[in-house]
């Protein structure tokens, strides 16, 4: 498959990296040299500087047997106009658009991306997947991180292992045996700092930071079994009135639950703004880091904070104070990955990755073979994958147990048939079957070899 990516930034380098590496041709378009020339000197890609939407540089980039082109730069016009390019002039049959702006993501406008309008298939909104990955993570309060799987039956959750955990110094295999029954497997271990796949004779220990797969109907027993009651979320306090924050807001005031939300944004024009778009969610103009304003809020009897502002280092503070002041759940927006590992030490209970989240969802919508969508775990220390197996992969028809896994990589789901099964040594892997790999990230290439169909296949 032929791909131009146009945006060099992280979002489009991730998604270069993930194509490039199963061999789609792959040509990335940006304005700035250096990236461009970051993306091909480290990536098997081609590379094209200039602007996007200018129809001599997508020529250049091969717009005319181009298969599908991906928008990703920061600015959603430009994206929308080199959609609207790569249609009239290069026929180019798939176009993706990465789009920010609200009101171009208003759904009675939706008309505007018909074929005979501006011919985008598919509208990517960063913020969006970052206020549902919010949701996500306040749906399940006990969890560091999650993401869904398999049509959303499985889920991947983060835990902490706390002293009181019922199964702490307990050998995975002996888990396996007394719960037989539960769909849900242990693939990753971070312990003091350092990420694992977990050995069957393996124990785990407080402290640890444990990776799980689990059925969705399995997820109450599984938090349970691993000593995490769950929370009911009555109060939520969001610091940042911005699209993400409006977003979350908005669809908490429409859950049968009845939550309770109280927004704090800095900007007083943007404050303003989210009071109007909301109905029962009260607006404070003024700054997340104030613990007056955070005690008018009422921050000691909120069951969760959920920081959103566009600065990290805002969400970072304001997280560690809301926990300071007695919020037993924080979570934190955070841009740049090598500040995730302040987690621990700042006391903050999850984070959203927005990058991360945007690049599974690109993914999620150009994949129709094998790697139907990636997660990356940390600071791409490792990535979850999941895959449909092909009639011609090297691993169909073989027993999990038998197939040449490298060490750092465990099977944490499958489904076959749309039934979500718990894999085993035993399990044979067969044609259609989807599975959920958990890769550490030096072995990912060897999982995208043994995914790779043969060239009969084609």
């Amino acid at each position: 498959m032929k791909v131009i990516i146009c945006g060099a930034g992280q979002v489009g380098w991730q998604i270069a990296r993930h194509l490039s590496s199963e061999r789609n041709d792959v040509t990335v378009v940006d304005n700035n040299p250096e990236l461009v020339r970051r993306a091909s000197d480290s990536l098997d890609v081609q590379g094209i500087a200039g602007f996007a939407s200018y129809p001599d540089i997508l020529e250049r980039a091969g717009a005319r047997d181009a298969d599908m082109i991906i928008a990703a730069t920061y600015s959603d016009e430009v994206n929308m106009v080199t959609c609207q390019v790569a249609h009239s002039i290069f026929a180019v049959p798939r176009k993706i658009a990465r789009l920010r702006s609200e009101s171009y993501l208003n759904a009675i406008y939706s008309d505007l991306y018909r074929r005979d309008h501006l011919p985008i298939d598919v509208v990517i909104s960063p913020e969006r997947e970052v206020a549902e990955a919010a949701l996500q993570r306040l749906a399940a309060p006990a969890t560091f991180d999650t993401e869904n799987f398999l049509e959303g039956k499985v889920q991947l959750i983060g835990i902490v292992l706390e002293d009181d955990c019922p199964v702490v110094k307990t050998p995975l295999r002996q888990l396996s045996e007394l719960f037989s029954t539960l769909l849900a497997i242990v693939v990753g271990v971070r312990r003091e700092g350092t990420l694992f796949t977990p050995e069957p004779g393996d124990q785990l220990f407080a402290g640890d930071q444990v990776y799980v797969c689990t059925h969705i109907d399995d997820l109450g027993r599984t938090l349970e079994i691993f000593g995490k009651a769950s929370r009911k979320q009555e109060r939520i306090i969001i610091i940042g009135g911005g699209n993400v924050g409006l977003t979350v807001a908005k669809r908490l005031e429409v859950r049968p639950d009845r939550v309770r939300a109280r927004v704090i944004e800095r900007d007083r024009t943007v404050a303003e703004f989210a009071a109007d778009a909301l109905e029962r969610t009260i607006v404070l103009n003024g700054d997340g880091l104030d613990m007056e304003l955070l005690e008018e809020a009422n921050i000691s009897r909120a069951d969760a904070v959920l920081a959103v502002t566009d600065d990290d280092k805002t969400n970072l503070i304001a997280a560690v104070r809301a926990k300071a002041a007695g919020c037993p759940l924080a979570i934190s927006l955070i841009n740049d990955p090598t500040l995730t590992s302040l987690m621990e030490p700042l006391n903050i209970d999850a984070f959203i990755n927005p990058r991360t989240t945007t690049v599974s969802s690109i993914l999620r919508h150009i994949r129709h073979g094998r790697v139907r969508a990636v997660y990356s775990i940390g600071d791409a220390e490792a990535e979850v994958i999941e895959a449909q197996v092909l009639s011609t992969s090297p691993i169909s028809g073989q027993a999990i147990r038998d197939i040449p896994f490298p060490e750092g990589v465990l099977v944490g789901a499958m489904m076959r048939r749309g039934k979500v099964m718990r894999p085993t040594g035993k399990t044979r892997i067969e044609e259609g079957d989807v599975i959920v790999l958990f890769a550490m990230a030096a072995d990912v290439a060897e999982v995208e070899r043994l995914l790779q169909v043969s060239i009969d296949f084609f």
